[in-house]
């Protein structure tokens, strides 16, 4: 099909709002990382964990980081939800960005009072989380079908300048808290924070507004609704789904037993995340499968457009679970990998913290390299490197990323003094991961979505990342069962070992799993007309 464009002879140009999107963003990852890589090693040393026994602090330090991230990947089911019913995503983006800046603000001026440092990490979580699913659609947006194959480029270079902000972010603000201390270290985040958010402002004329669904009547859950509902024949999927209700609530049930049963306030505030995410995710995943059985009875109160979408959001949602395992792995390379850090051999002057600007790094170098070599070649070759083909395998090099760092911990384990340069191998590894993972997910995940549900399908996607944190934190409660740690020492194994091969094993069934569905999934083309 030729578009507007090549047929009068105009080749499609890069719509001049887009350095707008992309400064906001490099400035907004830098507050983000900026804080988010110092919050670990911060909260061991500080008065805010000086209640706990000094061996339990580092779990507890885990256990605070892993529900920050579940928190800031959990509420942009809020953000996609009020841009895509309410405000529109300019919006909703621009003044969530200061409820964000108001977040950074209270980590700076309360470091030493835990109900004010708190509070800012979930103003945070809120912030971040809630313009999350809207800053990668809101790119999208500004593309249509006559220049669509300018947006790959474009979510390359979006994914590009969140690295460059996390490298300087990652490298820097490690130096500022062992220097300056916590005020300046978390106060410098929130200033590119307002920088971020008056750049996002400074744009709002330029760019394309597409405007909010509000009251549509043929909408995902209505559509599952409907399916649900209608009368007719056999009613084993409204049955699946009321099971997966019943068992939500069961789950919720418990809340009050496994939060009073936890030894401090960090294992009660992650045992009562786990529950709430169990939850949803019964709700999620028993009312997917009982709708998808019951979808064609929905035409004809819906038009056949509407049912469709709602069955490629249905599938999409497989997609995004079967990538939960990768963020387990990922994420913890801010706390698991930070902890094993500190007890590698480094100068004195090297904080564990900072290996992790070696990651945007890579993520710098490896994005151009993929795309002017690796592909390419592949190309040439006769591989076909689809969206899908690139998420499996970097699924599978999160869980060889793991094995290496699980043999440094063996090395470790035997009692020798382990150089913290070795970390580069697992790191490297990781971030191949990454760039065929995450920069993949947010072009497949926009192409994907039918243009009334843009929002809520980035949504589901970033809320992915929630449940590949409660992976973790379901491994951190095992782990303080001591019937738990006592097959884990018949192993010969460390615990900390033990649970890096675990997780390389999980990542790798996730990646044979994905590549199985992959090979079934139908591809939509949503981008605008």
């Amino acid at each position: 099909m030729t578009t507007p464009a090549a047929a009068a002879g105009h080749p499609a140009k890069l719509p001049r709002q887009i350095p707008y999107i992309i400064g906001n963003e490099g400035c907004e990852r830098f507050s983000f990382y900026g804080m988010r890589n110092i919050l670990v090693p911060f909260l061991v040393s500080s008065i805010l964990l000086a209640y706990l026994p000094e061996s339990m602090r580092e779990g507890a330090a885990k256990d605070i980081f892993h529900i920050f991230v579940i928190g800031v990947y959990f509420f942009p089911l809020l953000g996609g939800w009020i841009s895509d019913r309410f405000f529109g995503k300019y919006n909703t983006v621009f003044w969530l960005s200061l409820v964000y800046v108001a977040g950074h603000a209270c980590l700076a001026l309360f470091e030493g009072n835990r109900t004010g440092f708190f509070t800012g990490l979930f103003l945070i979580a809120l912030g971040s989380g809630g313009i999350k699913p809207l800053v990668s659609a809101f790119v999208g947006d500004q593309f249509d079908r006559s220049n669509k194959h300018l947006a790959k480029v474009v979510y390359d270079a979006f994914y590009w300048i969140i690295n460059f902000g996390s490298f300087f972010a990652s490298l820097l603000m490690p130096i500022f808290l062992r220097e300056y201390g916590p005020s300046v270290a978390f106060g410098i985040p929130g200033l590119l924070m307002a920088v971020a958010t008056v750049v996002f402002w400074a744009g709002r004329n330029k760019y394309v507004h597409v405007p909010p669904t509000t009251s549509n009547p043929h909408s995902f859950l209505r559509v599952v609704r409907t399916a649900l509902s209608a009368p007719g024949s056999g009613r084993m999927g409204l049955v699946v789904a009321g099971l997966g209700a019943v068992l939500a609530l069961v789950a919720l049930a418990s809340l009050p037993g496994v939060i009073g049963g936890a030894e401090s306030a960090s294992a009660a505030a992650a045992n009562g995340v786990i529950v709430v995410l169990v939850a949803l995710g019964l709700v999620i995943a028993f009312g997917g499968v009982g709708a998808s059985m019951q979808l064609d009875r929905a035409r004809g109160v819906h038009p056949d457009e509407a049912v469709d979408g709602a069955r490629a959001v249905l599938r999409i949602l497989i997609v995004f679970a079967l990538v939960t395992p990768f963020w387990s792995l990922f994420d913890q390379k801010a706390s698991t990998w930070v902890l094993q850090g500190e007890d590698m051999a480094k100068p004195d002057w090297f904080s564990a913290a900072q290996m992790q600007a070696l990651n945007p790094v890579l993520v710098m170098l490896l994005i151009p390299f993929n795309n002017l070599v690796l592909y390419p070649l592949l190309r040439r070759a006769g591989v076909e490197v689809t969206a899908l083909r690139r998420m499996g395998a970097g699924i599978a090099f999160s869980g060889t990323a793991w094995i290496a760092a699980g043999m440094l911990q063996l090395w470790m384990d035997g009692g020798d003094a382990v150089s913290i340069t070795w970390q580069v191998l697992p790191y490297a590894l990781l971030t191949m991961g990454e760039v065929l993972v995450s920069a993949t997910g947010l072009e497949f995940a926009y192409s994907q979505a039918p243009r009334s549900m843009k929002g809520v399908i980035m949504s589901f996607w970033l809320l992915s990342v929630s449940y590949g944190n409660l992976w973790v934190l379901l491994t951190n409660a095992a782990v303080r069962n001591e019937a738990v740690t006592a097959r884990i020492a018949e192993t010969g194994m460390s615990e900390t070992a033990f649970l890096m091969f675990f997780f390389a094993i999980f990542a790798f069934i996730a990646a044979a799993v994905f590549a199985w569905y992959a090979r079934r999934y139908p591809l939509q083309d949503h981008y605008r007309s």
